[in-house]
């Protein structure tokens, strides 16, 4: 997509926009001459004031550039509760732990349902680096559930080992920054970016970051069946994500719920460019360095390197299956069913988002949902009437 092709930026955004690219230059200079795509990536979006991430433009929403399930319909999260509710009162009590809570919107709508279920936790714990989203996090549930607030509390590491609890992340791994490859004259390259003429440039060059070969002869063993060209993403850095997570744990569930594929669908031969994609004002693109700071960048999930993680890193595998699925089973059809067709403007409100969130064309196949146990029973309420782990 054309820069053309993009709404005009404002004044704040081109100056954001304009230091980024300085800051970006200075980690390419520093880098050699040339910047590992998964550390562009990384910078892009979590850079200190600039990244886009914690820059303190809006986000989420029709304001800003994308719009999450839980703002799409308040039974999302009323949904998601449900199944928290019954990860709590297992363990007799416990945390919630939430991590990017993006605006309040889902922290509010759960700590609303688990009072009316009678299951709120000991405490909700947001992990946010973003002050301008902390902020906001804390205005939303100030204005939704005051009464409630004094048991939220911000982090900004992950809490030391003994946690006992709930830790939930939506679309929270697609940002993670991944590594980009290529099959070229029959050899695998990795994705650097360098600078050319003040422009942002793609430059392959044979793999130089730690394990990424032996990463990628796993998911694709024979890469003489793959064609010339091929490129796609992996994501090194999520076992030691879920390894620092899993030493924080005593018990508890983590429940992750994000759009992406097995490992034999995202690695298909045909899937020939990958999953990258942008979006800036809810507009989608594929380029990458085009308005680095101002824009979202994510990547689809590899639901199979998910788990095969998370057992390493010592959880064990408690459900995975659609968000359409998820969400039915925890109650969805319930609930809609008790809206009030007499008020007829929320009643349609509920009925327009439950369709985004449930229908195949939508986000209902799209978005899937993976439980994690760690030293808890694995059966969950969430997933008995579709449980997709022997696809993975």
């Amino acid at each position: 997509m054309l820069l053309l092709d993009l709404p005009r930026l404002n004044a704040d955004e081109t100056e954001l926009l304009s230091e980024m690219r300085r800051y970006l230059t200075t980690q390419i200079a520093d880098g050699g001459g040339a910047l590992p795509f998964d550390r562009y990536m990384e910078s892009a979006l979590y850079a200190p004031g600039l990244g886009y991430y914690v820059n303190g433009r809006q986000k989420f929403g029709e304001g800003g550039d994308f719009t999450t399930a839980p703002e799409i319909s308040p039974l999302f999260s009323q949904c998601l509760a449900t199944q928290v509710a019954e990860c709590l009162e297992r363990m007799t009590g416990g945390s919630v732990l939430e991590f990017g809570a993006g605006s309040g919107r889902m922290a509010a709508d759960l700590l609303a349902e688990l009072e009316r279920l009678r299951q709120l936790p000991d405490e909700y714990l947001i992990l946010e680096l973003s002050p301008s989203l902390r902020e906001q996090q804390r205005v939303t549930l100030q204005v939704a559930v005051p009464h409630l607030l004094t048991r939220v509390r911000w982090l900004s590491q992950l809490p030391p080992p003994g946690y006992r609890g709930v830790v939930l992340g939506n679309e929270l791994l697609d940002a993670m920054p991944v590594h980009r490859f290529r099959l070229h004259a029959g050899d695998w390259q990795e994705l650097a970016v360098c600078e050319v003429d003040g422009a942002l440039c793609d430059l392959w060059q044979a793999p130089r970051s730690r394990g990424l070969v032996e990463a990628i002869d796993r998911v694709i063993p024979d890469r003489a069946q793959w064609p010339e060209g091929y490129m796609s993403e992996i994501n090194l850095r999520l076992a030691p994500w879920l390894a620092a997570l899993a030493a924080a744990f005593d018990c508890g569930y983590l429940i992750l719920i994000d759009y992406g594929y097995s490992e034999r669908e995202y690695y298909h031969a045909e899937r020939t460019q990958g999953t990258l994609i942008c979006h800036f004002r809810h507009r989608a693109h594929a380029d990458p360095y085009l308005l680095p700071g101002l824009q979202d960048m994510t990547a689809n999930v590899d639901f199979t390197a998910l788990a095969l993680a998370a057992r390493d890193a010592g959880f064990e595998l408690a459900g995975y299956t659609t968000q359409a699925h998820f969400l039915i089973d925890n109650g969805l059809d319930r609930r809609l069913a008790a809206s009030d067709p007499g008020a007829v403007k929320r009643h349609v409100a509920l009925v327009q988002g439950v369709k985004r969130l449930t229908l195949p064309a939508e986000m209902g196949e799209r978005f899937k949902v993976m439980a994690m146990a760690f030293d808890m029973p694995t059966a969950l309420g969430g997933f008995l009437s579709r449980d997709l782990r022997d696809r993975l």
